[in-house]
């Protein structure tokens, strides 16, 4: 249990929030929102000691423990996979680390036998005899195969060591844990055992995450951070955003007497409910939400981002052709053989446990990378935008963000620009920021920026919520799903792949998968499933 009492932070004048008193309890899982810089992993560098406060308390119940994920890739580069992972429970590892050092010495005394017996019966106590092989399960499920146990953290890729750092926050069940972004470069297998993973435990969990999926699977409570204040919802992401809009929309239509207002909040609680009743994500453990309250829900103070992709004219039936498509990559083969055609109003995503291979395909259709074998036609009435994995190469300038979106746009009318990024939330003196110095969220913005210039009737996107908050994701899959067009895209979102495709496409190395289905039925598929393995088996 983790109690938060009179907390205050803030730097020099700027107040992050105020007068915070919340408790977090054991059994439940928060998922921790707010806009970009509104102070989300700063509140949890606050609990876990790694910031103090500049005033309040925080206090979790006595002898409980807590982890964090850690943040720092290189931390552990000298240790080996397994015992960076052993390491995330210092209470056991101190112990162990302990007991081996007395079983060292070389002049054994009959004090070391005194405190070596009371160090095993602590190690006992807290189950050290199985703490190798539960690590190990651990880091398996996380996709860390058993060969890897014993090299060292410097030897893994930047991918790999994210998937043991988390590990290592899990391992021991500590009885709180906090994580920051947890699916940040784990695959949707791999964020699907994670779910799994946190919907069961019992632990008190706080989470930060631009992954609404995610967060609706394995959050019983959302914590948002808005106005400078955090209020606590029982329920998960999509229940806080769907009332938030409903208050939204209450607001607007301020003669709506009190009484009306009250019926359409029952009415959106009831509706919500069965809908989640019939989520496949739904655990036995969450309450039903029949029970919230929500009488003190008010408009977020969000800025969504307007993006909407005009098509400047209607695809003809003849879109894209593919035949024969062949890719590797340093000797590993990404996909072979790739027929596809695509077909008037197919929004199609693509998956693969390689990455690589979607990112190689969309280089291939847009002329940036040349296949190993194989052919592809666009149609003649098609135009496309294509949004890269790596937009790096676009902001090698010293342009200031007019300059840099009017290399894009036919019409180079400042006001007529000053609009388009004013839909993407830059205006006033932003507007003259050097684009090298942008984060990775305002290039994103840019980017797609840049792709509605373009009134493109095909839109190919790699990874599109990369660097993305919350806001920005909900407003991409939002225009997605009512685009009249074509999408290609690759993705890490659950809930952007499921609500946008209609059809899926597995690259493999050994054949492809094209099926005109939703995404969780085919995740869910057994015969899919089997074909799946099969591919992939070297």
């Amino acid at each position: 249990m983790i109690t938060i009492s009179d907390l205050d932070i803030r730097f020099g004048k700027r107040i992050l929030f105020q007068d915070v008193n919340l408790k977090f309890v054991p059994g439940n899982c928060y998922g921790v929102i707010g806009a970009n810089g509104a102070g989300k992993s700063t509140f949890l560098r606050a609990i876990s000691g790694d910031l103090d406060p500049t005033r309040g308390r925080i206090s979790l119940a006595p002898g409980e423990r807590l982890s964090v994920l850690a943040q720092d890739h290189f931390a552990f580069d000298a240790c080996t996979v397994l015992d960076t992972v052993l390491m995330g429970h210092t209470i056991l590892w101190d112990i162990m680390a302990e007991k081996n050092a007395i079983y060292a010495k070389e002049d054994f005394s009959d004090a070391d036998g005194i405190r070596a017996s009371e160090l095993e019966e602590k190690f006992a106590a807290l189950e050290g005899w199985n703490a190798e092989s539960d690590a190990a399960i651990l880091l398996s499920g996380l996709g860390i195969r058993e060969a890897l146990h014993g090299m060292l953290m410097k030897d893994l890729s930047g991918k790999q060591k994210v998937r043991v750092l988390l590990a290592r926050a899990l391992f021991g069940k500590p009885d709180n844990l906090l994580l920051d972004e947890p699916t940040n470069d784990l695959d949707l297998e791999t964020v699907t055992w994670l779910e799994t993973y946190l919907a069961n435990c019992e632990q008190t969990v706080l989470i930060v995450s631009h992954d609404r999926h995610f967060l609706d699977a394995v959050c019983t409570h959302t914590v948002d951070i808005d106005f400078g204040k955090l209020k606590l919802f029982a329920g998960n992401y999509s229940f806080w955003y769907e009332s938030s809009q409903l208050a939204l929309r209450q607001q607007q239509q301020q003669n709506k007497k009190a009484e009306e207002k009250k019926k359409e909040l029952e009415e959106f609680i009831r509706r919500f409910s069965a809908n989640v009743a019939k989520s496949k994500q739904t655990t036995s453990r969450k309450k039903m939400i029949e029970k919230l309250n929500i009488e003190e829900i008010q408009p977020s103070s969000r800025r969504y981002p307007g993006i909407i992709f005009t098509p400047g004219r209607e695809p003809g039936n003849q879109i894209l052709e593919v035949k024969g498509l062949s890719k590797s990559v340093e000797g590993q083969v990404l996909f072979k053989d790739l027929n596809f055609n695509v077909e008037k109003d197919d929004k199609i995503v693509f998956i693969s446990r390689d990455p690589r291979a979607m990112t190689a395909l969309f280089q291939i259709v847009n002329d940036e990378e040349p296949a190993d074998e194989g052919a592809f036609k666009w149609g003649q009435t098609i135009t496309t935008a294509y949004l890269p994995l790596d937009n790096a190469g676009y902001f090698h300038s010293d342009y200031n963000l007019l300059e840099w979106l009017s290399q894009f746009a036919k019409e180079t009318n400042e006001v007529f620009l000053k609009g388009f990024l004013g839909r993407m939330l830059f205006s006033g003196e932003e507007l003259q920021k050097k684009v090298g110095v942008l984060s990775g969220g305002e290039k994103m913005r840019c980017m797609i920026s840049r792709m509605m210039l373009k009134d493109a009737n095909t839109l190919i996107l790699d990874t599109p919520t990369n660097h993305l908050d919350l806001e920005s994701i909900q407003a991409f899959n939002n225009t997605l799903c009512g685009f009249k067009g074509n999408v290609l895209f690759a993705s890490h979102d659950h809930e952007f792949i499921q609500t946008v495709a209609n059809r899926i496409i597995e690259l493999t190395p050994n054949g492809n998968i094209d099926k005109m289905m939703e995404y969780d039925d085919y995740m869910s598929d057994p015969a899919i499933a089997e074909l799946r393995e099969k591919l992939y088996r070297p």
